[in-house]
């Protein structure tokens, strides 16, 4: 497979920092986000730093943070192959209790950060007539638990499983294919000590590990022929749930 460039943001931790460590063990170029320069840093330092890696800090809620991306990523390693839309949050809050605040930080950089640092990126992969684009989302747009109330958070999901269907409808031509993975309850600092509660949400009656994200991540990122698809890594959760 040929050495290709990958832009991961929300990279400072879990899921985003796995993915990241996975391509560049694998020999590609990687740049890696987080809105906190200090995080940032760290993580850049526990990489390994090198030649293959590269960092900016930023908002993905403003384009300007994608387009720094992008500039990084063609000024270092000379393209953008993959961008992989990981920055996200996800908070449980009773519906009614949801206000515009509130709701504004899950659109700012759940939906916002997706599209905004999709679109700073897609005219480089234009240019070279080739790209993959990997949002993040979540089974639960389809499968509703009446005891996490989470409608602020799924709200801005959905809408990014949305926009992954019609990206890949504009941009296949380009040849650039676009897709989501959704991950079930994975072991992440997000769920802290708790994450192994969520078992049983899962046929498998496990939590995932970070690596089964990262893996498939990779899969699709190397795949030419997979678009417009929304594949979940979830243990079975989309499927049912395990009442043991």
């Amino acid at each position: 497979m040929k050495k290709q460039t990958i832009i991961v943001t929300g990279a400072s931790s879990g899921i985003g920092k796995e993915i990241a460590r996975h391509f560049l063990e694998k020999g590609d170029n990687v740049v890696i986000n987080s809105s906190s320069a200090e995080k940032l840093e760290k993580v850049y330092k526990e990489l390994g730093g090198g030649e293959n890696l590269a960092m900016v800090a930023g908002n993905v809620k403003y384009k300007s943070t994608g387009e720094k991306l992008l500039a990084m990523a063609v000024e270092k390693f000379g393209s953008a192959d993959v961008l992989v839309n990981n920055a996200g949050i996800y908070e449980t809050k009773p519906f009614l209790e949801v206000d515009e605040a509130y709701l504004d930080q899950f659109l700012n950089t759940n939906l916002k950060g997706t599209f905004f640092t999709t679109q700073a990126i897609i005219p480089q992969m234009i240019k070279q007539h080739d790209g993959v684009i990997i949002n993040i989302g979540t089974p639960l747009v389809n499968h509703a638990l009446g005891g996490a109330p989470s409608t602020a958070p799924l709200a801005s999901k959905g809408a990014i499983h949305s926009l992954t269907l019609q990206l890949a409808a504009e941009f296949g031509n380009d040849n650039i294919r676009v897709n989501t993975i959704a991950p079930g309850v994975i072991r992440t600092p997000m769920h802290g000590k708790n994450a192994d509660a969520g078992a049983g949400l899962h046929l498998l009656n496990r939590v995932g590990e970070v690596e089964d994200v990262a893996e498939m991540v990779y899969a699709v990122a190397k795949s030419n022929f997979i678009n417009g698809a929304i594949i979940n890594v979830d243990g079975g959760m989309a499927a049912g749930h395990n009442l043991n």
